[in-house]
């Protein structure tokens, strides 16, 4: 782990227990045992939105772009690199970077052209991010419009702040794309530590981002792959109003969506500290008064939440430690001398 990581770790810590011992542990954590046995349904009802994340990457893989490509995914291909890249993304500190390059590898080792891997994870990843502010933004003008709330000024500025900050990440991100990143990249790279050849590397970046382009100009698979990224967002509202039926804090349909849309917003602005340690809950108490409820209970939603992540991100890591073992297995096979 990097110096950066470990502090930024380490900041995220210090925020997180300071709101929990400013709450009182006990009566979070005796609202949060109130859930007993609803968090595991909570965390089975996450592979719903999961299979609708995988869809938005499956939509992006078609023989019509690609006519070389060995084999299209399957769905069930795209839903196990989806749980393993979100495994890493919640529960490593690589940041939101590692859940992607994650997700590309498992790709690859099953059957799919790196290029195109690469190419689809990061257009996908883009659109999602995309969906998200679109989610957030929705999500508050749909409150304004049917809560009964006459001020919702410091709302809207949170928002206003972390869709500001993930707009403005997601558009440089296309930009870079659309110039090159991969191969833009690897060249300043090879400048930093140069005392090697770079050529077969560069050669692979910039298949990479000829794969990027390409999938591009698909508009359509593109613009479905949106969509089902926002439908995942929308799907995830669930998740929050049965975790908060089963801790004894039930709200509408319409509280819901704030507290997934908005808190998701906040928990990805501050995608820089691991698993958003500490925002993720102080996003939650500025946005309980608005739905009624009280500071314990959103923090032990979100709990609730890091629980539903611990519940399918630690098997997630099992899975992806056993399968890298294999994997490397098998490559030490196919590389031994055949004997005469």
């Amino acid at each position: 782990m990097s110096r950066a990581a470990l502090l930024l770790l380490s900041i995220g810590t210090a925020l997180f227990v300071g709101l929990l011992a400013w709450q009182g542990f006990g009566s979070v954590a005796s609202t949060l045992l109130a859930a007993g046995w609803g968090l595991a349904v909570v965390a089975a009802f996450h592979v719903v939105p999961l299979v609708v994340d995988a869809g938005a990457i499956v939509v992006l893989f078609t023989r019509g772009v690609r006519d070389d490509a060995p084999r299209d995914p399957s769905w069930r291909d795209a839903l196990f690199a989806r749980w393993i890249g979100e495994s890493v993304n919640s529960l490593l500190p690589a940041g939101q970077i590692g859940g992607p390059v994650v997700m590309v590898r498992q790709l690859s080792q099953r059957g799919m052209p790196l290029r195109d891997a690469a190419a689809a994870i990061t257009v996908s990843t883009t659109w999602q991010a995309l969906a998200q502010i679109v989610f957030a933004l929705g999500g508050v003008l749909l409150f304004g419009a049917y809560a009964a709330h006459g001020a919702l000024h410091d709302l809207q500025a949170a928002t206003l702040i972390a869709t500001c900050v993930l707009g403005a990440m997601i558009a440089g991100f296309y930009f870079a794309q659309r110039r090159g990143l991969f191969g833009r990249l690897l060249g300043v790279v090879s400048k930093l530590f140069g005392k090697r050849d770079w050529s077969s590397l560069m050669t692979r970046a910039e298949a990479v981002d000829a794969a990027v382009q390409s999938l591009y100009r698909e508009r359509g698979r593109v613009v479905a792959s949106f969509l089902l990224s926002f439908i995942g967002w929308v799907v995830g509202t669930i998740e929050v109003w049965l975790a908060l039926h089963f801790l004894g804090h039930p709200v509408g349909w319409i509280d819901a969506l704030l507290l997934e849309s908005v808190g998701q917003a906040i928990r990805g602005a501050a995608f820089m500290i691991p698993g958003s340690l500490g925002v993720q809950e102080g996003g939650y108490l500025l946005l309980a008064p608005l739905v009624g409820l009280p500071p314990d209970a959103a923090l032990a939603l979100s709990l609730a939440k890091r629980a539903r992540e611990i519940l399918l991100g630690l098997p997630g890591l099992l899975v992806l430690h056993f399968s890298e073992r294999s994997w490397q297995r098998r490559r030490a096979v196919r590389r031994m001398p055949v004997a005469d």
